[in-house]
């Protein structure tokens, strides 16, 4: 609603100047009721004579509310405004007031209803300050606008030209100078006034009727499911459909919301480049003329959706509000910067009077300072001279005290020899009563040792008897077990030389063994070399015949008893019994 009311009021402001013909800021109670009464009438707003009459009675200083027209405004006029009523038509009146008066009377090379939108636009984008003026970025943006409009370049040389002769005593252009810079075709040069009055068009449509897209399509029918073509106009949250682009027979709406979206179709029904609109209640099938178009709406349409979604206002008025508050922060941090430069400057300045006091102070310091050294000179020359004199009085006083002192020390020195002498007695003294004690305490010390050391011999004497007879004990249990371990270990060396020749036996006959077991071997093997030539010898003459074959090739033991007398098992048997028998010996 803020914002609503900033636009109704640059409008309502254009009219009020128009009424104030004397500049005085004062217009007649009768123009400003029949201003009211237009209001109320293009706004929607129920109109109250009766508060308009008693707030503009009439006083003293003439037939002025002494209140100021805002207060009637605000209270009466805007804050019943609805966004039900046609702002073309609310633009339109105070356009009617203000461009008789106001308007140049050169020739333009743009219609005045071009104007007349070059003036609504100049109240879309000025600052929120009275009176209105366009600042310069926002003249750059909307040329911009009117040259992309147009289909040409941008010359940005040209507008920084233009920049450099703007008048600096002025922030920017009013409404007025502004149609003024656009109707005389400085930057619209080689083109036609119709190519400038579409470009101006389509700006305001974009700018001002919030007009996103719009071009014509071909609908599908929801009632005969004929194809007709329409023209179509996309909104922040509407697209309308019309016969033509004249806008003047309107065929129906479709509501956008966040709901909605937007599809791409396959061609059927021989049209092409198709997609659909799919909304609460209803789908809306319709054609673009070719691809790119297609894409272009599907683009735009999602967008506003996303919008819709996001709850943000149109791009150009977002944009607008960007712009705004960017020049906003620029104007403050400029500001803050003037106001650290004042104060640097103050600083500066207060400083430049400190140094100057300071150098003052210094003028004067250093003047005293001339005039007490003067003075301390002259004082330094008085004292010097009594000084000598008090000098001299002072060297034939030092030196009666001179011979006083030196008599004196003589007596001082006889009787510091006195008491050193006496010291000396007294320390000697000392020594020889504290000798006497020491000697008493060590003979009383001495005493009670040998004491203690005759009874701790008693003591250890009477132990040391006892030890002796302990030991006598053990000497005797000690040879009784040496001898039977003695004993014993005579009865192991028999039994171990015992087993040494029963091994040495055992040897010799396992030496023997092995030279019969080397003798058979080789019996064995000449045996097998005659039987294999024997084997060849029938196998070729006779044919294949089965031979008898040797049994197992493993050695056969052989022992003092003869070959195979025992078995391995019996010879494992008897070597682990040999082996306990060896170490329990």
């Amino acid at each position: 609603m803020g914002s609503l009311k900033d636009e109704l009021l640059k409008g309502i402001w254009h009219a009020f100047t128009a009424l104030d013909l004397d500049h005085s800021g004062k217009v007649s109670k009768s123009q400003l009721k029949v201003l009211s009464h237009n209001l109320c009438t293009v706004l929607k707003v129920p109109h109250d004579p009766v508060a308009l009459e008693e707030h503009f009675r009439d006083d003293d200083e003439g037939p002025v509310s002494n209140q100021g027209y805002m207060p009637y405004l605000n209270k009466f006029i805007l804050e019943k405004v609805q966004d039900n009523f046609d702002k073309i038509e609310f633009n339109r009146m105070c356009w009617t007031l203000c461009v008789k008066k106001n308007l140049t009377k050169n020739p333009l090379f743009i219609t005045e209803e071009d104007a007349f939108k070059i003036w609504v636009i100049f109240n879309f984008l000025s600052e929120d300050k009275y009176p209105l003026i366009i600042v310069p970025e926002e003249i750059e943006y909307l040329l911009k606008k009117l040259t992309e409009a147009m289909g040409v370049s941008w010359q940005q040389e040209q507008f920084e030209n233009y920049k450099i002769n703007f008048d600096d005593s002025k922030d920017g252009l009013s409404a007025w100078e502004l149609i003024e810079l656009v109707g005389n075709g400085q930057f619209s040069k080689g083109m036609d006034r119709q190519t400038v009055s579409m470009a101006i068009n389509e700006v305001f449509n974009e700018l001002i009727l919030d007009v996103l897209k719009q071009g014509y399509m071909i609908k599908k029918g929801h009632r005969r499911k004929n194809w007709t073509e329409r023209w179509f106009v996309l909104k922040p949250n509407i697209i309308s459909y019309y016969v033509s682009e004249d806008l003047k027979d309107k065929k129906g709406d479709i509501l956008l919301d966040e709901n909605c979206c937007v599809e791409s179709l396959p061609d059927k029904d021989g049209k092409k480049c198709l997609f659909l609109i799919k909304c609460f209640d209803k789908t809306f099938e319709i054609s673009a003329s070719d691809k790119k178009k297609k894409q272009e709406w599907i683009q735009a349409i999602h967008s506003t959706i996303h919008l819709l979604k996001l709850g943000s206002p149109p791009p150009h008025k977002e944009a607008r509000q960007r712009r705004k508050e960017l020049r906003k922060k620029l104007l403050a941090e400029q500001e803050e910067l003037e106001r650290q430069m004042k104060e640097l400057q103050i600083a500066n300045e207060n400083k430049q009077q400190e140094l100057e006091a300071v150098r003052k102070k210094l003028e004067e310091a250093a003047s005293r300072a001339a005039e007490e050294e003067k003075k301390r000179l002259q004082t330094q020359v008085e004292l010097q001279a009594r000084f000598s004199t008090e000098l001299e009085r002072e060297k034939l006083i030092r030196q009666q005290m001179e011979e006083q002192v030196a008599q004196k020390s003589s007596e001082l020195e006889q009787y510091l020899q006195r008491v050193r002498e006496l010291e000396d007695m007294y320390l000697k003294l000392q020594e020889a009563l504290e000798d006497e004690r020491q000697a008493r305490q060590d003979e009383e010390t001495v005493r009670k040792l040998q004491a203690r050391l005759l009874e701790e011999e008693s003591s250890k004497r009477a132990e040391l008897e006892k030890w002796h007879l302990e030991q006598q004990q053990a000497i005797q249990t000690t040879e009784a077990e040496k001898q039977e371990l003695e004993n014993q270990r005579v009865i192991k060396e028999q039994a171990l030389q015992e087993a040494l020749e029963q091994l040495q036996q055992l040897e010799l006959e396992r030496k023997q063994a092995l030279e019969q077991y080397e003798g058979v071997k080789k019996k064995l093997e000449m045996a097998a070399k005659m039987t294999k030539s024997w084997k060849d010898k029938v196998a070729h003459h006779e044919g294949l015949i089965r031979l008898i074959e040797p049994g197992s090739k493993n050695a056969h033991l052989i022992t003092n008893w003869g070959p195979a007398a025992f078995t391995q098992a019996e010879l494992e048997e008897r070597q682990k019994s040999w082996k306990e028998k060896k170490t329990t010996e």
